[in-house]
């Protein structure tokens, strides 16, 4: 299996502002805004940016917009640390270890004698 991470961190920003659309809202409510108000734009904001993302085939433009709008003002300095996607993960990377010690290390050690063979199966058309 290959993993390319550039790829996989465009998903993770296509998808990331959407999902922390909650976290910009309280902030903006701690500082002292009208939770109602803020909700209204953010719904708003987000259906724009939906629309240009599925129907125009363009980037996330989310955050752009937040960024721009003076009521998330109190978040604009800090909108960068607000969707940092490592706050969105929970325990993905503890689970992640505890699968593989618990589920595949097993098997690779019962196997371990098929590791590293060479296959010679194929399909030819």
């Amino acid at each position: 299996m290959v993993v390319w991470p550039n790829v996989v961190q465009k998903h993770v920003m296509e998808e990331l502002p959407f999902m922390a659309t909650e976290v910009i809202l309280m902030e903006c409510v701690k500082a002292g805004g009208d939770r109602q108000e803020l909700h209204e734009a953010i719904r708003v904001h987000s259906m724009d940016a939906g629309k240009v993302v599925k129907g125009e085939g363009k980037a996330n433009d989310l955050l752009e917009r937040i960024a721009k709008d003076p009521l998330f003002e109190a978040v604009h300095s800090k909108l960068d640390t607000l969707v940092d996607p490592k706050l969105f993960i929970g325990r993905a990377e503890e689970q992640t270890k505890e699968f593989l010690a618990e589920e595949i290390d097993p098997v690779l050690q019962k196997e371990e004698g098929l590791l590293g063979k060479e296959v010679v199966d194929g399909v030819n058309v």
